[in-house]
């Protein structure tokens, strides 16, 4: 049985189980598309992600993607650009 991880929710809702290696790609992509960047899109996240995991992750992207991203803004690592629609992302300085 793998290593999970329980997410965190920026609202404080309750997480989800994740396993750890999934989460670790997820974040590591999403992190390394926002330092890449200086905003990105929420909208077009899940496929930036999916395009540079590719055929190495089993599962949903967009689930997984909205999942680790709640979770690093509960952790204070990314955050949401206020008052920007669509949803505009940062990493959090």
């Amino acid at each position: 049985m793998s290593e999970k991880i329980l997410t965190l929710h920026p609202q404080g809702k309750t997480g989800v189980n994740i396993d750890k290696w999934k989460y670790d790609m997820v974040r590591g992509a999403i992190l390394e598309i926002l330092n890449e960047n200086e905003t990105y899109p929420f909208k077009t996240l899940a496929d930036e992600v999916a395009a540079r995991l590719g055929d190495s992750f089993e599962g949903s992207f967009q689930w997984y993607t909205v999942s680790v991203k709640l979770d690093l803004e509960a952790r204070g690592e990314v955050e949401r650009i206020p008052k920007k629609s669509p949803q505009q992302l940062r990493l959090t300085s």
